[in-house]
């Protein structure tokens, strides 16, 4: 039964209620209920999505025109960081508002969750999910998980009333090793990636060439069959990760090619979702929130992404590897603008718990900051740092415009570690590509960012170690 349908039989039970028309009890149980309807916040969450790789951030050839529309009625944010530079510890940071290193849920050698992998998000960790559900959301996680595979570390045993989707990357699980020719032309049948539904796997190997089509039709009927209270969509989506798979209707229609043809069908999807929304007349009170995990797998070469003008990819905290195209929507309440100030994806945590009313922990230190002034009043950022981490270890921070590197390494496979001593420092602002070092010229400003880091450091507690845990 709609909300119309039970606030007219409410009202119609109450004395003296049938003086009034049907109309008009419809009219003001309508308008109370919208008013007083906590938002609704669908967080679409991509996999080595490039920070050039969406029309609106400056990509030539991939048509993204729904992302485009979102773009340009609500914020671009141009300086949006990722938690870290790959899959598990990316997830666990945007879930949970905190660096990935005090949850434990990152390693130096071991980056991510493996089908072998005994580890997973600690119950000790207050999800998004669970944060929302103590204001009465509803909430589901649909696409790829990588905070765990056993059943105590699933999305339905961290504050998720519903899953669907993969538990872990999709390229796990081959069935045997495959050449790069291969993988660059892959078969969905090459890799035994489990589909699960809640707790039950219902698909395996998942059929990868209708996945981002079935996550859409997913995030579609939730959204339809949650109209009685507020909901929290979490549609984290398995591509543009290797292996690349289009449905039938955009294989082979991207200028693109292959990479371009997975984008666009994302772009379709969050279209798709969009009317989905303004057809239930929501849209106004629903926050829509785009953005990704880390940046382009350039190992793949044309089957990854761009980083447009930023230098290096995934596995980098290079800015390549870290800074994600991000997009806030929120017609009537979001103004549109583009956004050049700091975020990261551990704000999302706290700024949804302000703008519905859930409890931001404070019995531990959470990194995400309250987005909702820059938001809704066009405010500045509250963020002024951001802490890059490599594994367990700080590479990298940025404070304003400034950018010391500790430690670099390219790439996700590449080039040996470096330790800069000094620091390299980067202007972000004039310099966005990292190409002119200039640290001989500001130790006053490398001083600043060492006290920074100092107190970043100072109350630091590493959580157990997580994704070095397997199983026997």
């Amino acid at each position: 039964m709609n909300r119309s349908n039970i606030s007219r039989r409410k009202f119609l039970n109450t004395a003296g209620g049938a003086t009034l028309s049907l109309a008009a009890a419809n009219f003001l149980s309508c308008s109370r209920d919208k008013s007083e309807q906590k938002p609704n916040i669908i967080l679409i969450f991509c996999d080595d999505l490039g920070y050039g790789d969406l029309g609106s951030y400056g990509h030539p050839t991939i048509r993204t025109p729904n992302l485009d529309r979102l773009a340009a009625e609500g914020q671009r944010w141009t300086n949006f960081y990722a938690a870290a530079s790959v899959c598990t510890p990316s997830r666990a940071g945007l879930l949970t508002g905190r660096y990935p290193i005090r949850s434990g849920m990152c390693d130096d050698n071991i980056r991510v969750l493996f089908p072998w992998s005994a580890g997973g998000i600690p119950e000790s960790e207050v999800t998004l999910a669970e944060a929302l559900k103590t204001e009465g959301y509803a909430t589901a996680c649909i696409g790829k998980w990588h905070l765990g595979h056993l059943p105590r570390y699933l999305p339905t045993n961290n504050g998720f009333d519903y899953y669907f989707g993969i538990p872990y990357s999709n390229d796990m699980d081959k069935v045997r090793n495959l050449s790069m020719a291969e993988q660059m032309d892959p078969k969905t049948e090459e890799f035994n990636v489990p589909l699960m539904r809640n707790e039950e796997i219902i698909e395996r190997p998942a059929d990868q060439n209708t996945i981002t089509e079935r996550y859409t039709e997913e995030s579609i009927a939730f959204i339809k069959n949650n109209g009685e209270k507020p909901f929290f969509l979490y549609l984290a989506h398995t591509m543009p990760h290797i292996p690349l798979f289009a449905s039938e209707d955009f294989k082979d229609k991207s200028l693109r090619g292959l990479y371009g043809d997975v984008v666009e069908e994302i772009d379709d999807g969050v279209g798709r979702i969009v009317e989905t929304l303004k057809e239930a007349g929501i849209e106004k009170n629903t926050l829509v929130i785009f953005t990704s995990d880390n940046g382009p797998w350039w190992t793949y070469m044309e089957q990854s992404g761009s980083a447009g003008l930023l230098r290096d990819g995934k596995g980098s905290t290079w800015d390549g590897g870290m800074r994600e195209p991000t997009i806030f929507w929120w017609p009537g309440r979001i103004r549109p603008r583009v956004v050049a100030d700091l975020g990261s994806t551990m704000d999302i945590y706290t700024t949804a718990c302000r703008l519905t009313g859930a409890t931001v922990p404070d019995d531990r230190i959470v990194d995400g900051m309250d987005l909702s002034p820059a938001l809704l009043e066009s405010a500045s950022s509250p963020r002024q740092v951001m802490i890059y981490y490599n594994g367990r270890r700080v590479f990298a921070i940025r404070k304003g415009p400034y950018k010391a590197h500790y430690f670099t390494k390219t790439e996700y496979i590449g080039q040996k570690e470096q330790k800069h001593d000094p620091p390299l420092l980067y202007n972000l602002n004039h310099d966005p590509s990292e190409k002119y070092d200039i640290a001989a010229q500001h130790p006053e400003i490398l001083a600043d960012l060492e006290r920074e880091l100092d107190k970043h450091q100072k109350d630091l507690v590493p959580g157990e170690n997580q994704l070095i845990k397997r199983i026997e």
